[in-house]
This record gives C-alpha cells, structure tokens and sequence, in this order.
C-alpha cells in the first residue's frame, strides 16, 4: 500500500511523526499547543501542516483535512508520576488521553496509535482508562492491541519502555502483530556520544566513552512549571554517575580540550551532557534541529517517542493496513 496518511496530535518535537515518515506514512495535519515544539516542527519539515492549538481546543471541522486518513496517532507527554500527582497539571494525561478517543468518532481512521507511559498498557490506575477506550473504540468497529515496547530493542541508546495502544478496523485487525526487536545487542551511551564528546578535543573522550558501556537510563523531560533540565530522579541521577556524567544538570556545549574529567572528585568533575546529545540518546538524527531555550529544548526531547520506535510501530501498522481484509473475514 502507498500513500500512507495520518494525523499526529501533542507532536512535540516530531519523534513518533518522524518515526511514522520514515515507515511511510505522510502527515495531514499535525498539532502541539507549546510554541518550541511548533517552531520544531516546522523548521525541521517545512512543507508538513502544523497547527498550534490544544488537542482539547482542536475542532476536525474546520480542518477536513483531517479526516479520513489511515491513522490517528498521539504520542501523549508522559507527565504522570508520584510526585506530580497533586499538581495542579496532574490531571492533563488523563484529559489527553479521552480526548484522543473522542477525536476517533470525529475524524474515523482506519487505525489509532497511542503512545504513553509503560503503565498505560497493564497498570491498575490506567485500568478505568483501558475501559473507556475499550467501550468507545470496540463500539466504532476496532479491535486493539495492548503492549509495552522498550526503545533499547530498536537500536536507540537508552532503556525507554512505553505503553501502546494500537486499534485497527475490525476488519483488519487480525494481521497487526505488534514489533518485534531490530537489534540484538542494546546500543551504548558510549558508542552514541563518543564522537560528539570528541568533537572539540577533550582528549578523554575515547577513555569516558569506553566506560560508558550501557543504554542511557530513561530521559524525563518534566511539565511545563518543573525547574530546569537534569537527567531525571534520584536513580537515574545514581545510574548516569557510574557512567562518570553528572545527571543534575544540562550543560550548554560539550566538554573542550582542558576539561578534567575524575568522577572520584564528585560531580562537578563528572562530564555533562547537552541538549543535542540527549536527542541522540533518544533516537533523533542529528540533522533534527531542536528549537527553544536550553530548558524547553530538553523538555521536548524528554517528551519524545523515540523515533526508531515510531518507525516499527508504523511499519507493523503498514502491514495490517496492507492486507488484503476478505483473507480475514471467515476467520
């Protein structure tokens, strides 16, 4: 099948878009209510329809281009956490979330692609969220499947498992498997940074990079009224230290010739990783450049589906799009 089309909504930076292009599929209209992620966006693909709106404030009727496309997609922004729930903003997953279903009834893809949080696919406080998809999405005539995918098992540098929902038209529901592993061997911080560590002279960078011989932790990116960027909780922060990188901050360029690095000395002798890095620990090509702040650069990146992760998710979609559905019928 060609031609391939789909909506993407809280795109952010592109990864799951990005991903979904390199799988195929071509964009009809994509939408992010945060003004960096929109300037990403439409840096990056100039030609792509962005609009900046709030997923809750967006109306398909005014946009028709919007409808019948082959996939709805939405890689949420993964806000929930303990601490974040009596925030003021600890509700907005939810409301995405619904809101993403409801968009279903209005534009009638042929199949929905939800990316969040690894609970989002087995976890009890998710579980009101799985019935309500269930009920609205079985009523349209989808079937699902539910599934955790970790990004490490698609070539990208960090330990990153999502949750996933995939519905497909009931009639073409049979053929979705959902992706199985590119790799088998997890690629390094090391293998992925070495280079960029190395671009400016730091001379131990070859020695820092063969130390660092494990997939990146999880990237958080916080909400909006989080402070500045780090490298996440307390045992990321743990994790990034053995690799000899101070996890409490983002620094603003890669370390120079005369940079001392001797984790034994603490943190402030640990190296720091910068924005561009972290968008190659989450699966971006270098070429996507990152708008905004230093903050908000990471923020949208944190946010990201990684984009090899987008790419199998819409090759497995390709496929079940791509049968022929009278095979299935008297199955």
């Amino acid at each position: 099948m060609s031609g391939l089309t789909f909506v993407d909504v809280c795109s952010g930076a592109g990864g799951l878009a990005l991903g979904l292009e390199q799988a195929g599929f071509e964009p009809r209209l994509l939408l992010d209510d945060d003004e960096a992620a929109v300037r990403t966006l439409r840096i990056n693909r100039p030609q792509w329809n962005v609009l900046h709106t709030d997923l809750l404030d967006f109306d398909p009727a005014e946009h028709r281009v919007s409808h019948d496309v082959d996939l709805l997609s939405a890689g949420l922004p993964r806000v929930k956490s303990s601490a974040t729930v009596r925030r003021a903003d600890s509700g907005v997953e939810e409301r995405l979330l619904e809101a993403t279903v409801y968009l279903v009834h209005a534009i009638r893809p042929r199949a929905v692609l939800i990316e969040n949080v690894p609970g989002l696919a087995h976890a009890d406080e998710y579980q009101q969220f799985r019935d309500f998809a269930r009920a609205e999405l079985t009523h349209l005539g989808y079937e699902f499947s539910w599934f955790v995918m970790n990004a490490v098992d698609f070539g990208v540098p960090q330990s990153r498992k999502q949750g996933v929902l995939v519905a497909v038209e009931r009639q073409r529901a049979k053929p979705f498997r959902p992706p199985t592993a590119t790799v088998q061997r997890p690629t390094t911080v090391g293998s992925a940074l070495g280079p960029s560590m190395a671009s400016r002279g730091w001379q131990d960078a070859a020695r820092w990079a063969a130390q660092a011989d494990r997939p990146a932790p999880t990237l958080v990116g916080g909400s909006k009224n989080r402070g500045g960027a780090d490298l996440g909780p307390t045992g990321a922060k743990r994790t990034w230290a053995t690799m000899g990188v101070n996890g409490h901050t983002v620094s603003d360029e890669i370390p120079g010739p005369d940079f001392v690095w001797n984790p034994e000395l603490g943190r402030d002798n640990m190296v720091k990783i910068t924005a561009a890095q972290a968008a190659l620990l989450q699966g971006f090509p270098e070429s996507w450049e990152i708008t905004g702040l230093k903050t908000a650069r990471y923020r949208q990146i944190g946010h990201a589906t990684p984009p090899p992760v987008g790419n199998a998710l819409g090759q497995a979609i390709a496929e079940a799009l791509d049968a022929d559905p009278t095979i299935f019928i008297a199955g």
